[in-house]
């Protein structure tokens, strides 16, 4: 312990009375009173300042005075509502509410400099609000072209195999007999289907093992049915008149879908539709992008999601979600392109998507209403191909506008 030299140069105001705080040693609780002074000659951050500690006197407890050079004593950085803090060198530390000495001393010798712009950006509720302003556009920009844009990336660089191997442990699931189960079509009628679909994926090319699934999209009413019990209502997870593509080009229909049909010109329609959302990989990039945000999550808290189960939550991820409408507009692009090629018009297609959505057997472009097409109605095919008046008149378009295309 000792005492400043009386030819030091004490340093200008409101260091040369002292800054008021209280004192802890760093043993105990108890503070003490104290008073922080700092002696120097010259540029502080350049000279040999020292920081000099008068400590007051207590009942049973002389006062004390310590010294140390500055450049040994830390400065904490700034809270608000919250003393200052200055961390001596023997453990101890100086508090002190007095914000704006502390500041004046950390710019003079310069400590903290790169905290002194947070501390201004926390003190302005202007700066404030323009920052939260700008993280949440930020954030907004992000979630809408940022994460889209990834996603599609990663979609495209993932490897054929891997895609394979989400296509077997969606099945995997899928034919759990909820979803779906085994076709009753008969033999004759799936070989039909078959040799008809795999002109279709010869069109559609992109290198893919395309292959067809033929299910049962109600199975628990079929179930049912059977039994005699025909009050049993559908499981909430059966698939029901539907058709969907996985990643790695198997496509599934449902039979409920073939017997809608009036002709397998609108279920190779359908199809075509599908090869369009394998080609441009909508499946995968629609599933890294809905499930991108929970996966890192996992992935920084550890809980690491193997393939496989990334893999399960494909097929209930299409199903409950589907795709953006700019994925819908490609494929419906690659399906008129098809149905044009082979059959010289896109109404088919148009049919069969006015009677899903109405879910009328008699059903045609002609006769529903627009008003009647339902555009958002969870639970059918049409969850996951919304605005269906919208396509409609889309292939309505590319068949108008076909010979203008077809040149292209």
């Amino acid at each position: 312990m000792t005492t400043p030299t009386p030819t030091s140069q004490s340093f200008a105001a409101p260091f040369a009375q002292g800054v008021e705080g209280v004192y802890f040693d760093g043993r105990s609780s108890r503070d003490r009173a104290a008073t922080l002074r700092v002696l120097g000659s010259g540029d502080l951050s350049s000279g040999a300042p020292l920081a000099v500690l008068r400590v007051a006197p207590t009942d049973g407890e002389p006062g004390s005075v310590q010294q140390w050079p500055l450049r040994q004593v830390q400065f904490d950085p700034p809270l608000a509502g919250v003393r200052r803090v200055v961390k001596l060198p023997d453990g101890g530390r100086f508090e002190t509410n007095d914000d704006r000495a502390i500041t004046a001393l950390e710019a003079a010798v310069g400590r903290n400099r790169g905290l002194r712009g947070v501390r201004r950006l926390e003190s302005n509720w202007g700066l404030t609000l323009g920052a939260v302003v700008t993280l949440g556009l930020f954030v907004w920009g992000f979630l809408t072209y940022g994460l889209p844009a990834l996603a599609r990336s990663a979609a495209a660089a993932t490897p054929r195999s891997v895609l394979t191997s989400f296509d077997t442990s969606a099945i995997e699931v899928l034919d759990n007999g909820t979803f779906m189960g085994p076709t009753h079509l008969s033999a004759a009628r799936q070989a039909q289907l078959q040799r008809e679909f795999r002109d279709v994926a010869q069109w559609a090319g992109g290198g893919y093992p395309y292959r067809l699934l033929l299910r049962d999209g109600e199975p628990q009413e079929s179930s049912d049915q059977e039994s005699g019990d025909q009050e049993s209502a559908l499981p909430s997870g059966s698939i029901g008149t539907n058709a969907f593509a996985l990643p790695g080009g198997t496509v599934v229909m449902t039979e409920q879908l073939v017997k809608l049909a009036h002709s397998d010109r609108e279920l190779m329609g359908v199809l075509a539709h599908e090869t369009g959302h394998v080609t441009h990989r909508h499946s995968l990039s629609s599933i890294y992008q809905g499930l991108g945000l929970t996966l890192l999550t996992t992935a920084v808290t550890g809980d690491l999601v193997s393939a496989s189960t990334f893999a399960a939550a494909v097929p209930t991820w299409l199903l409950k979600n589907g795709y953006s409408r700019q994925a819908e507009t490609q494929s419906d692009e690659v399906a008129g392109r098809f149905l044009m090629e082979r059959y010289g018009t896109t109404k088919p297609l148009r049919d069969v998507l006015a009677r899903l959505d109405t879910e009328d057997a008699s059903t045609d472009e002609n006769s529903a209403d627009e008003n009647s097409v339902k555009r958002d109605d969870p639970g059918t095919f049409l969850q996951t191909h919304p605005g269906t008046a919208e396509r409609i008149r889309h292939l309505r378009e590319i068949e108008q506008n076909w010979p203008q295309r077809r040149g292209k």
